[in-house]
């Protein structure tokens, strides 16, 4: 019986290859991101902060709220000293009591950098701003805010 050479047949083996080539690419894509630059960084209590995106996308629905990631970078003081930290995104600083209810917008990591997923509105506007809440183990509370770039805001 002869055998068809059909196109399937004749390139098949192309498919097989570009199995093997795709994790590869999908590797050094992992391995090398592009973040955007880190915001100005402000002084607040004995701390220097300065919080850097993690993209320039919108927030994400994570959890049935919206976040936007943020990683924060502690050039000054010991975040030893504090107690808990939290970010949002809005027209002002959420209370404490309100952001502790949740998991959202809590910082976590190491000294060398808190990661965030900072509680945001669904569609950023041009009033909101990213509201950073610190307390300290002796109950001092921080707030300081930074303005959203207008490479964030949708228009």
């Amino acid at each position: 019986m002869a055998r068809s050479n059909s196109f399937w047949q004749r390139h098949k083996y192309k498919l097989n290859g570009l199995v093997l080539v795709l994790p590869f690419w999908f590797l050094y894509q992992s391995l090398t991101p592009e973040f955007p630059a880190a915001w100005p960084a402000q002084q607040v209590g004995g701390f220097e902060i300065s919080p850097m995106p993690l993209n320039q996308e919108p927030p994400y629905a994570h959890h049935d709220e919206y976040v936007k990631d943020f990683m924060l970078i502690f050039s000054k003081g010991d975040i030893s000293t504090l107690r808990q930290g939290y970010l949002n995104i809005g027209p002002a600083a959420l209370p404490l009591a309100q952001l502790q209810q949740g998991e959202a917008g809590i910082l976590h990591g190491s000294r060398h950098g808190q990661h965030v997923h900072a509680i945001a509105p669904k569609n950023l506007a041009g009033r909101d701003k990213v509201w950073l809440t610190l307390q300290t183990w002796q109950d001092e509370i921080l707030t300081t805010s930074w303005d959203l770039p207008s490479s964030l805001l949708r228009k």
